[in-house]
Order: C-alpha cells, then structure tokens, then sequence
C-alpha cells in the first residue's frame, strides 16, 4: 500500500505554514471495502473534492502541503482515536453515538454506510495504515516548523456544502430557501486555537474579496484544530472552511470557472499567513520592532 499521504515541499523560500488537506482523497484501499455499502455519489459529495488543486500554489508561497489521500468513509484523519462508537466498531464505547466519527456510519444524506460493525482488528488495521502515519508525518512537521522558526502554523484547509445537507430547495408551492451557508468559515474553536491576528487576516482576505464569513459555524474545528492548536506554546491551528458554490457545481461536482480565481484566493491567503507567522519570528529575534 503507497503512503495515505502526499507531501509537497516548499518550492519557494520556505515558511513556518503547514497547509493540511484531510478529506480530498477518494482511495478506499481494497481491504476496508467488505463492509461499506456507502453510494459512489456519498463517497464523493462528502469528499472536499479538489481543495487539494486549490492549494497546490502553497508551496510556491513556502508553505509545506500535506494531502491525505484516504477517503474519510475508510477513516476519518480529522477525528480522534476514540471517536468511535459500540454501533461502529465491535467494542467500542457505548456512552457516545457517532453518526461521523473515526469511521462513519452513515452518509451525510443519512444513508446507511456499513453493513456490518468492524472488530477491534479491522480499525486498528485502518489506524496503523492511514490514520497514525498522518499524525506522524503532520506532527513531525509542526516540530520542524518549530525547531526552525520558533513557531508553527496549520492551516487545516476545508470545504463544505453551501447549504446544510438535507435542506430542500424552495418548492413551487412557495416555501422558502434554506438559507446558504457563509462563503467562508474559519473554525478556531472559539478563537482558542490561534492567535486573533491569523484569525482577522483570514476575516480580511475574505472580506476584501466580496466574500461572506462566519466563525466557527457550522464548523469550529475538528481533531487537527483541537489536538494541535496550542497558541501559548506557538502552535497556531486555522481550520478554513470554503462553500462549495465558491468553485464547485454541488450537483455534478465538476468545476467551475471560477476556480482559478479561488485557487488565486487560497494562494494569498497562504501568503498572507505566512507573512505574518515569519512577521513573530522577526519580533522574536529583534524584540523592539513593531509587527505590521
């Protein structure tokens, strides 16, 4: 089996930014498809399909790029080893119900995803070939940035559907639309998972391109956000979650044209954070100057 991942060193003067792309990959390795009964079109409309092309300039900008290439119906990178329940996973906890945990029991339309449970060996296989050789790699990566910089910065790129699955669109009876989702949703868990000057550039990005933003709704971070995002120890975690209609057709999951000028945004945003992450490591080393 090839590595869950793929990682793309910085080509340009490189940065302490680590661009985390967990649930592009659609790869179900051979062994974990026995007991999924998930639709082809669930695998793919709960995929953030494409957000790794839309990344792909953030080496250039000097951020390392880690892609897992496992689809979240195998396991779930975003979601911690316990995020598991008895209706899962032969002995898991009973006292939790995960509909999409570590491995997900149903689809997001709410259709049933496994056949069967898996045994405590069937989820250890999946954890020791997908989901700890990620961790491994990623948290190697934060202690680089951090041995070299002083600091480290995830950005946990994401996108999510533009309104809530399973809302239907206005009737011909006259019924009102589901309201849409923001353009753009920085998950940070309340602020507590980076510092307030990535969190406001984000915003500004966002903003000084005509987009509309939300934190922390309908997403305020997952695994990545909460087990890595310890600002006081100068690892800051950014979950950016994108709508889809930004640069996807959401029925036949096909681009738009207008992904070239996302991709452009996602670039800038990586450029941004990365100017000021290498901004605090120049006020580390010469405390009396002024961060811009």
């Amino acid at each position: 089996m090839r590595p869950p991942f793929d990682r793309i060193d910085p080509s340009g003067p490189e940065t302490p930014v680590i661009v985390e792309v967990p649930h592009a990959g659609l790869d179900i390795p051979a062994a974990f498809l026995e007991p999924l009964v998930a639709p082809a079109r669930a695998i793919a409309r709960d995929a953030d399909l494409y957000v790794d092309r839309l990344y792909a300039d953030a080496p250039i900008e000097g951020a390392t790029l880690l892609v897992a290439r496992t689809s979240r119906y195998a396991i779930d990178v975003n979601r911690g080893e316990g995020d598991v329940d008895a209706d899962v996973v032969e002995g898991g906890r009973a006292d939790i119900r995960v509909h999409h945990g570590l491995v997900w029991r149903t689809t997001s339309d709410g259709d049933v995803a496994l056949s069967r449970r898996l045994t405590r060996d069937e989820l250890e296989e999946r954890l020791d070939l997908v989901w700890r050789p990620y961790h491994q790699e990623l948290g190697s990566l934060v202690e680089s940035k951090l041995a070299r910089f002083g600091i480290a910065l995830i950005l946990a790129a994401h996108s999510m559907p533009s309104i809530e699955r399973g809302a239907s669109p206005a009737g011909r009876e006259g019924r009102e639309s589901p309201p849409q989702r923001a353009d753009v949703v920085p998950g940070t868990r309340g602020r507590r998972s980076a510092a307030g000057r990535f969190i406001d550039a984000t915003e500004a990005c966002a903003t000084a391109h005509g987009w509309s933003v939300r934190h922390d709704d309908p997403y305020a971070g997952g695994f990545t956000t909460q087990h890595y995002g310890r600002p006081a120890d100068r690892v800051h975690v950014l979950q950016v979650e994108l709508s889809r209609r930004l640069y996807l057709n959401e029925t036949t999951l096909r681009p738009l044209a207008t992904f070239g000028a996302v991709r452009e945004w996602c670039r800038g945003l990586v450029a941004r954070l990365s100017g000021l992450a290498l901004q605090d490591r120049e006020q580390e080393l010469h405390p009396g100057r002024t961060r811009g």
